[in-house]
């Protein structure tokens, strides 16, 4: 009977593990199945710990007390969710590795997300003026569970025409029938007037579901029935005829889905090796690497190395600012987490820090290899580029422009501020506040940069920089690619012989 747990960091060294949910019991297997599914929400930005353990249990019940323990597996949600399949031995008491092992698989549950886009005509409406044609409109009501109707959408108004063409719209399922395609849907058609009285032309009712037979090929179409007409006039038919001319899904994918389908995170480290930081071996420089505790740059660099490592296993760092800081520009990857941390401690001995503070180059630098990506229309490498600096940057012309080009490509950029240094102009990058233009007035096309400051995060958690520095990525990455119409690659499509180590 495997036990998961979720996990709280304790005083940044100690884990506690709280029980979140146990599996049925198998009798008398040695290679049981369970067919328990958990639930749990994840965030990218965040490193969900989980801790699975697993108990055999010979008394009648199902409680742990007299259980005798089997093992235990630990790893992050992040991991399971970018292997989709993921099996480790289990560990005994001690963290001696036994023979057994456990596999866990992960699926996204599918939500509502998706739009749908419509496109409506009508024929031979009712004419409500008298000295020309009825203006129609239509209108779109959700029938909620009390009875009730939420407008979903109001068409425009076509002048002077008995058999309009009302424009196409795109409108999400949630909002359309909330995920329920048999929930009734009432259209009403109305012929516009400038006082705000508009006439009643007619109205009928359907749902989702029928709508969408116009996929088979089938072209929908209602009577619009006006109720007081159908009662009174003994030949009536209708007040003229609703066609439904288009109806295409348009599936909106998750991050989720894009790093299931195996994108690649690559990510790119620059630090602010300018004099403004302060001698390296002076203790009162933010670069000064002290015995026993890091610095500012390294606490930084750790807290969000480790949660986009964990997070996304099919991670590529580079560490680099105009010159690679393993000093070796054919090859500027780092190992891991702790390759960037020993290139970082390594090159501070060997230079020495100058001026001015210029970022466009590093932004641009890593614009480079987006712009290849972007090329080849596949959702295979989203870029993330984290610049560590200590204050005014030089070049906020260029950083703009560079800014306003990035944000074409499949490209985020996370600024953390080390230092007490005024970040205002950093914040203007944020754009917040407002929509980041380039010097000669572009605006950008998505918003692309987070900046934070290290202060607000001096005596919080490693945890709480990188959940403020990384929440916006997801969003980032899917908006991307879904306003670029790139699909994430299938499993089916995606060769797991490919998958790269983590580093």
């Amino acid at each position: 009977c495997p036990l998961p747990c979720s996990a709280e960091p304790e005083n940044d060294v100690a884990v506690r593990f709280n029980g979140v949910d146990r599996t049925e019991v198998i009798r008398s297997s040695i290679n049981p199945v369970f067919s328990k599914v958990f639930l749990v929400d994840f965030y990218f930005e965040e490193v969900q710990r989980l801790r699975y353990e697993l108990h055999d249990i010979s008394s009648a019940h199902n409680g742990l007390r007299d259980t005798d323990f089997l093992g235990a597996m630990e790893c992050t949600l992040g991991q399971i969710v970018s292997q989709r399949k993921l099996s480790k031995a289990l560990l005994k008491q001690g963290n001696t590795t036994s023979k057994s092992s456990i596999t866990v698989t992960s699926e996204e549950l599918s939500g509502n997300d998706d739009y749908v886009e419509l496109s409506f005509s009508a024929r031979k409406l009712d004419d409500k003026d008298f000295f020309s044609k009825s203006d129609p409109f239509l209108e779109i009501f959700r029938i909620n569970d009390d009875g009730s109707g939420s407008l979903v959408h109001r068409t425009e108004t076509v002048m002077n025409d008995l058999s309009p063409v009302w424009k196409s719209f795109k409108v999400s399922l949630n909002t359309l029938c909330s995920g329920d395609h048999d929930r009734q849907l009432k259209c009403t058609v109305y012929d516009w007037d400038s006082n705000g009285k508009h006439d009643f032309i007619g109205e009928f009712q359907t749902t989702y579901k029928e709508i969408r037979t116009d996929l088979e090929g089938r072209q929908m179409q209602w009577d619009c029935i006006n109720p007081k007409y159908q009662v009174k006039k003994k030949n009536y038919r209708n007040s003229g005829v609703v066609v439904l001319n288009h109806c295409k899904i348009i599936k909106m994918y998750s991050f989720l889905d894009y790093i299931m389908g195996g994108c690649q995170i690559q990510f790119t480290v620059a630090i602010d090796f300018t004099a403004s930081n302060g001698d390296p071996g002076n203790s009162c420089s933010l670069h000064y690497i002290h015995p026993y505790q890091p610095n500012e740059y390294l606490k930084a660099l750790v807290a969000v190395c480790v949660c986009v490592c964990l997070n996304s296993p099919l991670t590529h760092f580079q560490v680099s600012h105009d010159f690679a800081v393993n000093f070796d520009e054919d090859n500027p990857e780092c190992s891991g987490i702790q390759g960037v941390v020993e290139a970082y401690q390594a090159c501070l001995p060997k230079i020495q820090l100058y001026g001015p503070t210029n970022i466009a180059p590093i932004i641009q630098k890593v614009a480079s290899s987006a712009s290849e990506e972007m090329h080849t229309m596949e959702a295979m490498e989203y870029f993330i580029l984290l610049i560590l600096t200590d204050g005014v940057i030089t070049d906020m012309a260029d950083t703009r422009e560079a800014i306003v080009h990035a944000s074409h490509l499949p490209m985020s950029v996370i600024i953390v501020g080390v230092g007490n240094a005024d970040f205002s102009d950093m914040q203007m990058l944020d754009g917040d506040d407002g929509i980041l233009r380039s010097p000669k007035g572009e605006p950008v096309l998505r918003d692309i940069v987070q900046f934070v400051p290290f202060k607000d995060f001096k005596h919080a958690s490693p945890a709480a920089l990188a959940k403020s520095v990384l929440a916006e990525v997801p969003n980032q990455v899917v908006d991307y690619y879904n306003a670029k119409g790139i699909h994430p690659k299938c499993l089916s499509d995606y060769d797991e012989s490919t998958r790269p180590f983590s580093p």
